[in-house]
């Protein structure tokens, strides 16, 4: 795996070389040898699984308020999505700023998007899906949510909106004076 740094500290790109012959291919998606900088003595707990049916759809921009943060990794497995991590975290030098990446399965890139980012994506193919392996359990009550048209953003989606979940649709945006996330 080959690590690539972003303009966000911590926010990290992991590119896996696939070996290729004449049956096929194979790659490793996760290592915690090679990782072992990013993970960092924390454990996988849970892999997730997403599939998205339409073109132009948004998910997120989703995080977990502490003690519940997570570590995810997140990689595309079917299709193309454009991949948004927004830094939450309290007193960064990169508070609210953003930073996207294309995944598809033949670029072979994994985000690595610490605690304290909220996330969301854009399918940009039908049907496309998302791996994420995640480093805390999900918890309900814990859940934040950020409008993914939030002005304080300004993120620029490929394409124009086309569907939403209900509780995407009705979150709001980040209050005047929004502080971030404190660990």
């Amino acid at each position: 795996m080959k690590i690539l740094s972003t303009p966000i500290p911590d926010l990290i790109v992991a590119e896996t070389s696939p070996i290729i012959d004449k049956r096929g291919a194979f790659s490793r998606f996760y290592c915690e040898k090679e990782l072992a900088l990013v993970i960092d003595g924390r454990r996988i707990l849970q892999v997730n699984h997403s599939k998205t049916a339409k073109v132009g759809t948004v998910r997120g921009l989703h995080f977990q308020h502490p003690p519940h943060s997570e570590m995810k990794f997140v990689r595309c497995i079917k299709g193309r999505i454009w991949d948004v991590a927004v830094d939450l975290r309290a007193g960064s030098t990169t508070f609210l700023n953003w930073h996207a990446v294309h995944l598809t399965p033949s670029n072979n890139y994994m985000v690595a998007i610490p605690e304290g980012f909220a996330h969301g994506f854009q399918c940009l193919e039908a049907e496309s899906e998302l791996l994420y392996l995640t480093t805390a359990f999900y918890n309900h009550e814990a859940e934040g949510v950020i409008n993914y048209g939030d002005p304080c953003l300004n993120i620029t989606w490929p394409l124009p909106v086309t569907d939403l979940s209900q509780k995407d649709a009705q979150s709001g945006f980040m209050k005047r004076g929004y502080k971030g996330i404190t660990p």
